[in-house]
Order: C-alpha cells, then structure tokens, then sequence
C-alpha cells in the first residue's frame, strides 16, 4: 500500500513555476546568458587518456577541454568508441588522466585519492546511466534514498523528498514498486530521481535512453532536462541522438580525441 502524501515542501511548489533560460533581466540579458558569466561549475583543461590494446597505444583522448556554467545544460555527440563514457568518467572522477586538470566549481580534484573524491562526489554530482542500476530488492522511493543513506542517516524532511522527486517524475503511482515491476522508462525516471536526491550542482548522464524505445527515450530526456532547470543543475548528456542533443543549451561533438562546439 501506498505511503500518505506528506506535507508539500517548497521544493514542489518551486517546481511548478522553474525559472526559463529564456526569460529576460532587466538589462536584456537572459537568465542563461547570466549562467554561463558565472564562474564555471565544472571545468577539465587539456585531458589526455589512452588505452593499450595488445601491443598498441590506443589514445583516446587528446587534450579535451570543457566549461560547463551553472545550470547550463550540454549535449555531448560522437561515434561509438570516441571516448564518451571516458570523458565522463574523469569528468566523475572515477578514473584519472594521464594529464590535465579537472575542477568541480573552486575545486581542484586531480590527484585526489578515492576516498578523498567519495564523499565529495556524493554531494557535487549526481549520475544517470543507460542500464539503471537500481537496487532490485528494494522500492523505487529505497532507491531514490540509497543516494542519500550514502552521506548519512535519513530523517523525515529526506523521505519527503524523495517521494517529491518521484512525484515530480511522473511516479506518483510507483514509489513502493521493486524495479522488477517497472518499466524501462520507469526504471530510469528513479535513476533520475535519485540523481538529484542530494541537490548536486551537476549531473552527467550517460546514455540514459540507450536501453529505450523512441517515444519512451524522448520522454525520459524531457524529464531529465526539465528536472534539472527545476533544481538548478548543471546537465552533461552523452548521447548518440541528435534530436535529444539539440534541446540542450550548447551541443559538443567528441571527435579525435578533443571537444569541438556544432
């Protein structure tokens, strides 16, 4: 049975009138043109990244730069193979370059150790993936929580949340359903949800509609970038689709190892 509705929290309420990229200040600037003179929220200069493949060097990226500002969202193409999830990866800090440097707002993470980079991770970024990765014995609204139980004990105003964010994905009807029980496109609505349950300041996704069908996959992207201008997020989206690209704020393509503005 269906947990109660809990109180609304300002949170649900803010999401009913997010402020639009487009809307003018009284200067007539933008709010996204204003985003992107902030200081940048994720910054890498100069990446570099190979891979050995029998008795070759393999050198996938070759000195990749990207500026990502705050709230902006950034769509990231290229062929199978270019280097995607590789990028990502560093950009997460769950691999390390060869060189370069990586920032996450004012700072510097190169060279941090594992344990250095956890706890910090949990709470900058959030992460969406094409194969889900929920927790199959446990509810939807558990593994929207899991992101949270990762920095600690989880009190009531936490739970609201979390249910708030399921809500807002359009899985009102869902949140005590194991991920056996949803479908692809349900499964990923709680990834995204879960992404965000920690307010981080960036999510990178990864081919989050890879493992959908085309109806399915345009939806799942429209909540993704809607729920991210909601809560202020920066968004980097890797994807083969150049429809779902194009709805992101600026567009990159992953080529020869850098990264070129389309």
């Amino acid at each position: 049975m269906n947990s109660p509705r809990p109180p609304l929290l300002n949170l649900e309420r803010s999401m009913k009138h997010p402020p639009q990229p487009s809307e003018a200040f009284g200067d007539g600037r933008s709010a996204l043109d204003v985003q992107r003179s902030a200081a940048p929220v994720l910054q890498a200069t100069a990446l570099r990244k190979s891979y050995r493949s029998g008795d070759r060097m393999i050198e996938v990226l070759r000195g990749a730069a990207l500026t990502v500002a705050p709230g902006e969202s950034v769509g990231i193409r290229g062929e199978s193979g270019s280097g995607k999830t590789t990028l990502l990866n560093l950009l997460a800090g769950l691999d390390a370059s060869e060189d370069g440097e990586i920032g996450w707002a004012d700072a510097r993470i190169t060279g941090l150790s594992h344990n250095a980079l956890a706890g910090r991770r949990a709470r900058f970024l959030g992460m969406v993936f094409q194969a889900y990765y929920l927790i199959p014995e446990i509810d939807a609204l558990a593994n929207v929580l899991m992101a949270r139980r990762m920095l600690g004990l989880v009190d009531t105003a936490e739970r609201d949340r979390a249910w708030t964010l399921l809500v807002r994905v359009g899985l009102a009807e869902r949140t005590h359903h194991l991920p056996s029980q949803l479908s692809g496109g349900e499964c990923q609505r709680v990834a995204i949800a879960r992404a965000l349950m920690n307010q981080p300041r960036v999510i990178l996704a990864d081919e989050p509609t890879g493992n959908l069908d085309e109806h399915t996959g345009d939806a799942v992207i429209d909540v993704l970038l809607g729920t991210c201008a909601e809560h202020g997020a920066a968004l980097v989206l890797v994807t083969h689709n150049p429809q779902h690209a194009a709805k992101c704020d600026r567009r990159l393509l992953l080529h020869d190892g850098v990264l070129k503005e389309v």
